[in-house]
């Protein structure tokens, strides 16, 4: 029996590669703007704080 083409495996490394580099930027992105907002709600929540304080 013939087993047809053999298949190619060095495209599917390479495609498997960038889609893991893809979702690995993507989760970083994700972290660091995650990160941007807990900082500017700490740092609202701070002047906010502070504006109470001073109305007092």
């Amino acid at each position: 029996m013939a087993k047809g083409p053999e298949k190619n495996t060095k495209n599917k490394a390479l495609h498997t590669k960038l889609l893991n580099k893809k979702k690995a930027k993507i989760q970083e992105e994700k972290k660091a703007h995650a990160l941007r907002l807990k900082a500017l709600v700490t740092k609202m929540n701070q002047k906010k704080n502070s504006d109470e304080s001073d109305a007092i």
